[in-house]
């Protein structure tokens, strides 16, 4: 009778083994949009190939930051005039609008991306930013290098949030 239990067990859990899964189970789809960095890299580049190529109203559009530095630079202009901000800061105030010559992702932390972002010259060499203000290299050494984030709006859209460099 012993045997009979055992070898009734063994052969339910052989057959529960070999069954098929239950067709009724409900199946998983993704419940957000794919972001990936090279969406939000893409953008980061369009953005200051725009600037530098002065379409700035087109540029705006890609920008999700804080529009105070640019009035600052340009007080007379009309706040709402973003593409004059714009045009003002980058021919005439000192903000770099240079081509992206490398823009490399380092992390995501919720919906903002960071990249590490160099520029090229005009003549396409590496723009470094030098010391300001009296400063020499020791006390404020070079910089080739910046940090840019850009964000990925409640819309789904791609903004950059950071200015270009600013070269007093």
């Amino acid at each position: 009778m012993k045997r009979r239990v055992i070898a009734l067990f063994c052969f339910l859990v052989l057959l529960t083994g070999c069954a098929s899964p239950s067709t009724n189970a409900p199946e998983l789809t993704p419940t957000t949009l794919p972001s990936t960095a090279s969406e939000a890299q893409d953008v980061l580049i369009r953005f200051f190939d725009l600037l530098n190529s002065k379409q700035y109203s087109e540029a705006d559009a890609l920008y999700g930051g804080d529009y105070e530095q640019l009035q600052i630079f340009n007080a007379d202009a009309d706040p709402s005039d973003h593409a004059a901000l714009w045009a003002w800061s980058c021919e005439m105030s000192g903000l770099q609008c240079l081509k992206v010559r490398t823009a490399n992702f380092k992390m995501l932390q919720g919906d903002t991306y960071f990249f590490q972002v160099e520029f090229s010259n005009a003549d396409g060499s590496l723009f470094v930013l030098g010391p300001c203000c009296g400063a020499d290299e020791t006390e404020m050494p070079p910089v080739s290098q910046f940090e840019y984030q850009v964000m990925r709006n409640p819309d789904g859209k791609f903004l950059v949030t950071d200015l270009p460099p600013y070269v007093p």
